[in-house]
C-alpha cells in the first residue's frame, strides 16, 4: 500500500512566499519617497538663502523664486506619500498572506522608515509653514552705494 503525501506538506509548497520582487520594491519606495521628501524640504532653505545672496549682491529686491514654493509643497507631499505606501503595502501583505509587515524584511525596512518619516514630515509642514511666512526682519542689502548721478552737493 502506497502512503499519501500529507496534507501539511503539500500545503506548504502551494503558499506563495511574502517575500516578492514587487514587495520589494514597494517596501523599497518607502525610504527612497521618504528621503526625497527630506531633500526637498532642504532644498528649500538653499533656494532662500540663494534668493537672499542674489539680492544683496544686486543691492534690490528681487521677485521671490516660484521654485521655492514648488520645493516647500513636494517636501510634505513625499513624505505623505511614503506613509500611504507603507499602509498600502502592510494591508496587502496581511490580505495575501496573513502576516503583519515587519514579519518581512523588507516590510521591516518600510516600518522602520516609515516611523521615522514622521518626524520628517514635521519638518517638512515646517518648512511649507516657513516659506508662506513673511520674514520679519526682511532682506538686508547691505551696504549698497547709490547711484553717482542722483547724489546731489550741497
Amino acid at each position: 500500500m502506497e502512503n499519501s503525501p500529507s496534507s501539511a506538506a503539500s500545503h506548504d509548497t502551494m503558499q506563495e512566499r511574502p517575500v516578492r520582487p514587487g514587495t520589494v520594491i514597494a517596501s523599497l519606495l518607502v525610504p527612497i519617497t521618504a528621503a526625497f521628501g527630506v531633500l526637498s524640504s532642504y532644498y528649500v532653505q538653499v533656494i532662500h538663502e540663494d534668493w537672499v545672496d542674489r539680492q544683496q549682491a544686486a543691492c534690490r529686491h528681487m521677485p521671490f523664486p516660484k521654485m521655492e514654493h514648488v520645493a516647500a509643497w513636494s517636501g510634505p507631499i513625499l513624505g505623505i506619500s511614503a506613509v500611504v505606501v507603507c499602509v498600502l503595502l502592510a494591508r496587502r501583505v496581511r490580505r495575501r498572506h496573513g502576516m503583519r509587515l515587519w514579519e518581512t524584511w523588507p516590510g521591516l525596512v518600510a516600518f522602520i522608515c516609515v516611523w521615522i518619516n514622521v518626524l520628517a514630515i514635521l519638518l517638512e509642514l515646517f518648512m511649507l509653514w516657513a516659506t508662506y511666512t513673511p520674514d520679519g526682519s526682511g532682506s538686508v542689502l547691505g551696504d549698497c552705494e547709490p547711484p553717482t548721478g542722483l547724489v546731489s552737493s550741497d
